[in-house]
């Protein structure tokens, strides 16, 4: 018997290609596709931002209207299509809350004053929309804080009526991020002000979005197995721990997928040469461009390493470039390797690293946003370190792996969960992996891998071929949301009995 195809409503904040601040956008985009090739009908909706281009959307009806608090907003709905997927895509437009530069914030104003009152439009516009088009879902995946009102008002506005059979999915990308405002805010929710403390808004710093929608989501998932057990620990779980523990029977990891088609050495455009597991041999002319294109000395027996990052503490660029006590002089000093980093973030990171490439001829720093550089660099390097604080998943472990570029990782999240441990007696494993995050920790392993490079390169080679053949592809991770979505509905419905 075939497996029922359901009705599914993405409300989101981002999405590639349209918006983007982080692997949100990538990972609801290439599980909306994969959800649609698998059959199911999947739809999208998300602010119309001043990034998104009017011109190349498509006007649907007439103005909506959205109750918030005692008003009411008037927006325009837009629609487009994502490249591999059947669903629309649809915009909400209102020009003063979404008309602007940035989607949560700017360099300079990294986050508006109102964002409460811009993604609450978002949370209950879903709704808005969903009866204009006669479109009722199943079931409504909403990710992260900004969406994190929709299962609230599931259950505290829609107990009868279209969407009383519809269930919720929340998707906690960033445990760090948690939409956090001040209790005077409230005002602007579709809600009923008893409902701040009966629905879980309520918190020491007044309003907790990402809190609300924990208590009241049918189901919780997260990007990655072992983040949904470190949440649940005081270490990781950031002020929410204890509610997560106890929501810990409807808490799900699910490891996100990674495209396999623009994440090809085989057919990749932007790389020097393509290569595969098979014949490796594009892989060496790929690392001599990259350090020509860096300006480093063209050197195939020095091993190159390399990081594409947000240059933000998280990252653990604390431990790896912090003033006075960071690693990456000493890597650079005292071994016999070459070092690229790419990317943007903090001023004080991009300042540091500007001074170290200064002094350090074996370092270069790219502080830009470089798509093909960036699939150069993992073609042409040798090592790729991600030394995170935390990483609920990670894509670029999974593109090194893929790449033949032997990951060096910080033991968390999704880093755990997708790179294996090399073993020196056995050459087994896909990268190097360390246990407590600190310089000395970073230092040793860097050198671990140097050692391996210069003493065991037939470890490398192995190690190389077996990363290559690794996979994490999208269609396994959507058919076990399939799964939880029918859950959610159950438990809507009722059939499957609420545990909180």
């Amino acid at each position: 018997m075939a497996e029922p195809k359901l009705k599914i409503l993405m409300v989101t904040s981002e999405i590639v290609p349209f918006a983007k601040a982080g692997g949100l956008g990538d990972m609801v985009a290439a599980l909306t596709a994969e959800l649609s090739r698998q059959g199911h009908d999947v739809r999208v909706v998300l602010p119309r931002y001043y990034s998104v281009d009017i011109g190349r959307l498509r006007r649907v009806g007439g103005p909506l209207g959205v109750p918030l608090g005692g008003e009411e907003e008037w927006c325009a709905v837009y629609e487009s299509r994502l490249p591999d997927a059947e669903g629309p895509v649809y915009f909400i437009d209102h020009q003063v809350l979404f008309g602007r530069d940035g989607i949560y914030g700017t360099k300079v104003e990294p986050s508006f004053p109102d964002n409460l009152r811009r993604f609450a439009l978002l949370s209950r516009g879903a709704f808005e929309l969903c009866d204009a088009l006669e479109w009722i879902p199943d079931v409504m995946h909403v990710h992260d804080w900004p969406a994190a009102v929709v299962p609230v008002c599931l259950y505290a506005r829609e107990e009868k009526g279209p969407f009383a059979e519809t269930g919720s999915v929340l998707t906690i990308h960033n445990l760090s991020h948690q939409g956090v405002f001040p209790k005077k805010e409230f005002r602007h929710l579709p809600l009923a002000p008893e409902l701040y403390t009966t629905a879980g808004f309520e918190s020491a710093d007044g309003i907790n979005l990402l809190q609300a929608g924990i208590h009241n989501a049918d189901i919780l998932t997260t990007v990655s197995p072992t983040y949904a057990a470190e949440i649940q620990t005081p270490e990781f779980g950031c002020g929410l721990d204890g509610l997560l523990r106890r929501r810990e029977p409807d808490l799900f990891g699910v490891l996100n997928g990674m495209d396999y088609e623009v994440w090809n050495p085989e057919t990749n455009l932007h790389i020097a040469a393509n290569y595969s597991h098979e014949d490796m041999s594009g892989k060496a002319v790929n690392k001599a461009a990259l350090q020509e294109v860096m300006g480093l000395e063209v050197d195939s027996e020095k091993p190159v390493f390399a990081m594409i990052s947000r240059l933000v503490d998280q990252k653990g660029f604390g431990e790896l470039c912090g003033p006075t006590h960071g690693s990456l002089w000493s890597i650079c000093d005292e071994l016999e390797l070459q070092f690229v980093i790419l990317g943007t973030g903090d001023a004080w990171c991009e300042e540091e690293l500007e001074a170290l490439e200064e002094k350090l001829p074996n370092l270069r720093v790219a502080l830009e946003f470089n798509d093909p550089l960036a699939h150069l660099i993992e073609a042409g390097a040798d090592f790729f370190l991600m030394p995170s604080v935390f990483e609920p998943c990670g894509l670029s472990q999974m593109y090194s792996l893929r790449y033949g570029t032997l990951p060096i990782v910080h033991r968390t999240g999704g880093l755990a969960d997708t790179v294996e441990n090399y073993d020196e007696d056995t050459g087994e494993g896909t990268g190097f992996v360390f246990d407590v995050l600190t310089p000395r920790a970073i230092f040793d392993t860097v050198g671990w891998a140097v050692s391996t490079w210069y003493d065991r390169p037939q470890h490398i080679s192995v190690m190389r071929e077996r990363a290559m053949k690794v996979r994490f592809p999208w269609d396994a991770s959507a058919r076990r949301y399939a799964e939880l979505y029918q859950w959610a509905i159950d438990r809507r419905l009722g059939r499957a009995r609420r545990r909180w």
